[in-house]
């Protein structure tokens, strides 16, 4: 739970306070006298009797009713404190820096859990234990550095590391981030990220609150409820990014030959922030450098000017900007003429405009103008302005500080000399700008932003899904394991998934007069081992009877060959679907490319069922390869509306299906009017 005690509490006391800021104790006092705290501040230390000019209490005991505490003291004395805290002085909030709890020893749980049901019984809010601290415009109890600068609209920072927090903040600073508030949960046992979240999406106010989150996430323990509080958030304005860390393990799974155990604690993670519209991150700058962003108006297209004075960046940030799907238009025409005529001689307006090392201030005014009101065809602008050491800045900064301020395209500083400009710079920022000192970085986190989609609609539509009958097919499952092809076909049947003609029988005769009707070229197909194409057990392109005779015989000899499965042999361009349920998300649905994009390059894209148009489309039109699904080279792009439904189709399945836990349709047959299923595998377990 989380209460104005944790807060705003007009009283704090530190429970091991101390002179010492070289340690935690005496930084979070430091910390809460340089912050301005304004309440009652109040120090229990039995070795001292004067910490930092504040009185000291010797004993808890001594302490008057106090709204919350921050405990600095060993871990095994914490379970104690906080009742007697909690019973006999009013305390309503605890902070626990300490560690030593359920992340070291099982005797630490027992410590940390007497704490939880303490606070459980009084109504008490519990940050940690294990953790830097809270800061926010209250108060800054926290015993690191640096402290941000803080501002009702800066951004919300919740983590789940105190450590990676404070790199983070590092990171932040030097670009001028503001913030609005830093949660380090630790332990997180009663207040985790999705808490935060979930308090910060019931208590929105527009007018009031920060529109930007950032996360660092080690642990997502409640998936369900952080896609609901972000996804709510977003729809309200909020903008949300987020670091995941910690999905490696799922590496050998991701490698096995069964293309449908490609999904992974990473691809969940992947689907649950694309369904929740969260820009995922992989790193610290960029995760600081999308706040940056979300902190600038939004873009509204994806034109850029590129404004320098130095030819090398301005390259390398249009290389960057392309290579991510955004747009360097080139500027011609009468409009950029009269620009160029503005500027020294030798100058390009091409875009990168580049005002050369010796364009002065009032230049780089004259160019953010022209791309402002004359250039209809550009949405943003990015100016990259720099030193040589030769001159200050201070008059070029100014004037960008004021285009900033008038302009309403957005407008991206990207101020590199950070040393050599060290004075400007800072200055700059000091106005409430933000700096992107590196102009890929900011390329790949705005791409990065531009690919992510708008929350999915909450509403699970069936699609004309036949429920009843799907329960039934499973209910008659007798056990767990790889279903008979037959059952598949009826399993895909309920969505409606439109299936290449087929027949499986162990009788010879049987499957050549059916070959015979259906017309030659067939395909042949072993039925009992679950790789087949490993075991020999496929053959394209059967022509005539005898050849087929000769391949059920042969098919037939197979370790664990129970039958032989003939299709029509269709020509398409190769599709794949699969999907893995994952405990605690639910199914994770790939899509690609079939053959080797999906088992070599892994050029897949993953979503959270159930899924709709608009995540099936969003998934598609992030593959690679998509250029062969729109069609390249004069050759007929496939149908992509049809591949859509699919997905969209198998997913609603799978939400009414959790016994289902692999999937695979490898391959879908496309071209320009059809989409088929030709094989598929499914993994049942009762």
């Amino acid at each position: 739970m989380i209460n104005r005690e944790l807060l705003a509490p007009q009283s704090i006391a530190i429970i091991g306070g101390s002179n010492n800021v070289h340690k935690p104790g005496g930084a979070i006092v430091r910390n809460l006298l340089q912050g301005g705290y304004q309440g009652t501040l109040r120090i229990v230390n039995p070795k001292e009797d004067q910490v930092q000019g504040i009185k000291v209490f010797h004993d808890i005991k001594e302490l008057p009713p106090t709204e919350m505490a921050v405990l600095v003291i060993p871990a095994k004395f914490c379970p104690d404190t906080v009742e007697l805290l909690a019973k006999e002085k009013q305390t309503r909030a605890f902070i626990i820096i300490s560690a030593g709890f359920g992340e070291e020893t099982k005797e630490g749980g027992v410590l940390e859990q007497r704490i939880l049901d303490t606070c459980a019984e009084y109504g008490c809010a519990l940050i940690g234990p294990n953790c830097i601290g809270l800061l926010n415009r209250n108060h800054h109890s926290v015993f690191t550095q640096p402290i941000p600068k803080l501002s009702p609209k800066g951004v919300d920072f919740v983590s789940g590391s105190g450590a990676t927090a404070v790199f983070i903040l590092e990171s932040a600073v030097i670009k001028g981030l503001q913030f609005n508030s830093v949660w380090s949960i630790g332990n997180g046992k009663q207040i985790g990220i999705e808490d935060v979240l979930q308090y910060m999406d019931e208590q929105y106010n527009p007018e009031t609150d920060s529109p930007v989150k950032l996360l660092y996430i080690e642990n997502i323990s409640n998936p369900d409820k952080l896609l609901f509080h972000a996804s709510s958030l977003i729809r309200k304005g909020c903008r949300i990014a987020a670091i995941k860390a910690g999905s490696s393990e799922s590496g050998s799974r991701a490698a096995s030959s069964h293309t449908g155990a490609i999904a992974s604690s990473d691809s969940a993670v992947e689907a649950l922030f694309r369904k929740a519209g969260i820009v995922r991150c992989h790193s610290r700058e960029e995760l600081t450098t999308v706040g940056c962003i979300f902190t600038l108006p939004p873009l509204t297209g994806k034109r850029f000017a590129i404004v320098t004075h130095a030819g090398g960046p301005g390259v390398m940030l249009t290389d960057a900007l392309s290579k991510g799907g955004l747009e360097v238009p080139h500027l011609e025409g009468s409009i950029a003429e009269e620009m160029k005529s503005k500027l020294f001689p030798g100058s390009s307006v091409a875009n990168p405009i580049d005002i050369l090392a010796t364009g002065t201030a009032e230049q780089l005014g004259i160019v953010i103008d022209y791309c402002e009101q004359q250039m209809d065809d550009i949405d943003a602008i990015a100016v990259i302005y720099g030193t040589p050491g030769l001159t200050t800045l201070y008059e070029a900064y100014e004037v960008l500080h004021q285009k900033i301020q008038t302009c309403k395209k957005p407008i991206f500083p990207i101020l590199p000399s950070l040393h050599t400009a060290g004075p400007e710079v800072a200055e700059f920022l000091a106005k409430g700008h933000v700096n992107f000192s590196d102009e890929v970085t900011l390329a790949t986190a705005l791409s990065q932003i531009m690919r992510t989609p708008a929350p999915a609609p909450p509403e699970v539509q069936l699609y004309g899904i036949d429920i009843p009958r799907l329960h039934k097919i499973i209910m008659d499952i007798s056990e767990s394991g790889y279903v008979q092809p037959s059952v598949v076909r009826e399993i895909l049947s309920c969505a409606g998934i439109p299936m290449v003609p087929e027949m499986v029988s162990a009788d010879k005769d049987e499957l050549i007069s059916h070959a015979n009707r259906m017309g030659y070229p067939v395909v042949a197909k072993v039925v009992g081992p679950v790789h087949k194409s490993d075991v020999g057990g496929v053959t394209l392109n059967i022509r005539t009877p005898e050849h087929l005779a000769l391949e059920f015989d042969r098919m037939m000899q197979i370790q664990d060959a129970t039958a032989v499965m003939v299709q029509k042999m269709l020509k398409g361009t190769e599709l794949f679907i699969g999907a893995k349920y994952e405990e605690r998300f639910g199914h994770v649905v790939l899509c690609g490319l079939g053959g080797i994009f999906v088992e070599v390059l892994k050029d897949v894209q993953s979503g959270l069922a159930p899924l709709s148009y608009g995540e099936a489309y969003s998934m598609i039109h992030s593959l690679r390869g998509y250029k062969i699904i729109k069609g390249t080279r004069g050759q007929k792009g496939l149908n992509e509306q049809k591949y859509a439904e699919i997905i969209v189709r198998l997913s609603t399945l799978l939400r009414f299906a959790t016994e289902i836990k692999e999937i695979d349709i490898n391959p879908l047959l496309a071209d320009e009017r059809d989409v088929v299923a030709v094989d598929a595998r499914i993994l049942i377990e009762k």
